[in-house]
């Protein structure tokens, strides 16, 4: 081989050698640039937790959420510990949203001025919550507030204990309590209608915030009466007798009429959602869901049982979450006889209102 192929040879394994190297720098930059380049942030678990009256609700919107384009990519964790434990994580900033069956109480404001969580408060859907027998009791149709009084109060704690005590043409046998636990806005909202207290029921009862657990009771107990959320009757019809309440105008059924044209008092109330406005800000996700909820509120709060507001309702309320309007249109107790038109009220004077309520 003569000098000129040598080096002929030397050049080309070179160009080859080169190549190799420059290859080997250039894929040797690539896995670093791989690995300095952040990771997509993952969205945020969107956390709700509260009411067990509403809960059925908000479950059938995130079931309808997470089939939207807009929602396949969100993980929504959803629960119900009871309005009251509810407020109590939500105030402490550890949840998104907190179901309620009654408005937020002075003590819970308070606690969430404390912590630095600001909410906005939606209104949702309405309640006729229902007193319920078992199927079985033929003597039982109506029953009067003053009956419900002398039944529940903490006075009648193994005093009332027969449903002859309650009527005298009542059959003299045992009667067995169903309700809402302490935890439950329900047990606020009942006892304040009935004793005036929200804290005076007697203790002696089956007593659970998960409302099925409630209408399992009833439905196996003959002597049974109870009261639970509308929607919970409704799923359990075949299972449960209502009764209606009388007043001084008649015997007045549980029914979405009835509510909607406000004759269903004491035990007609609003349902409602509280955001955590700072996650609503920062979780683009949260802020998708609550405009998905309340574009879909109506028909999924009919078809869960309850009694879904007009379309203004949930025009103004899309109008609150979007301005952010924070703080309460309510007075810090639960409030019996509030109606679909005060509600409706509330909401457009929100402005002003919110000004006193803010938190």
């Amino acid at each position: 081989m003569n000098l000129t192929s040598i080096i002929r040879r030397a050049k080309i394994v070179g160009l080859l050698w080169g190549m190799g190297v420059g290859l080997a720098a250039c894929t040797q930059g690539i896995a670093q640039h791989s690995a300095r380049r952040p990771t997509p942030a993952q969205p945020k678990p969107i956390l709700v937790d509260g009411s067990s009256t509403v809960y059925p609700i908000s479950t059938a919107v995130v079931q309808r959420f997470r089939a939207a384009p807009e929602g396949q990519q969100a993980e929504i964790k959803t629960q119900f510990s009871g309005t009251s434990a509810g407020f109590r994580r939500f105030c402490a900033g550890e949840t998104d949203i907190s179901n309620a069956s009654r408005p937020i109480l002075h003590a819970e404001k308070a606690a969430c001025v404390e912590a630095g969580v600001a909410f906005i408060e939606l209104p949702i859907a309405f309640d006729a919550l229902t007193l319920v027998v078992h199927p079985q009791n033929t003597w039982a149709t109506d029953i009067t507030p003053d009956e419900l009084e002398r039944l529940w109060a903490k006075q009648a704690q193994g005093q009332t204990i027969t449903w002859k005590q309650l009527r005298p043409n009542y059959p003299n046998q045992s009667i067995q309590l169903f309700g809402a636990g302490a935890n439950s806005g329900t047990y606020d909202y009942f006892n304040e209608v009935v004793m005036g207290n929200p804290t005076g029921s007697r203790t002696d009862y089956v007593a659970s915030e998960d409302d099925t657990v409630l209408v399992r009771g009833i439905s196996q107990t003959p002597n049974a009466i109870g009261y639970i959320p509308y929607a919970y009757y409704v799923q359990n019809a075949q299972r449960l007798k209502a009764l209606a309440v009388r007043t001084k105008t008649g015997a007045i059924a549980p029914t979405p009429e009835n509510v909607q044209t406000a004759v269903y008092q004491p035990f007609s109330r609003p349902l409602l959602l509280y955001i955590n406005a700072k996650a609503a800000q920062d979780k683009p996700e949260l802020k998708a869901f609550v405009e998905f909820y309340l574009r879909n509120a109506q028909q999924l709060v009919s078809s869960v049982g309850y009694v879904p507001l007009p379309d203004e309702g949930y025009r103004l309320a899309e109008i609150q979450f979007t301005r952010g309007e924070i703080g309460t249109a309510f007075n810090g107790v639960p409030e019996p006889n509030v109606t679909i038109a005060e509600v409706l009220r509330r909401q457009t004077n929100f402005g002003g209102t919110a000004q006193v309520n803010n938190p």
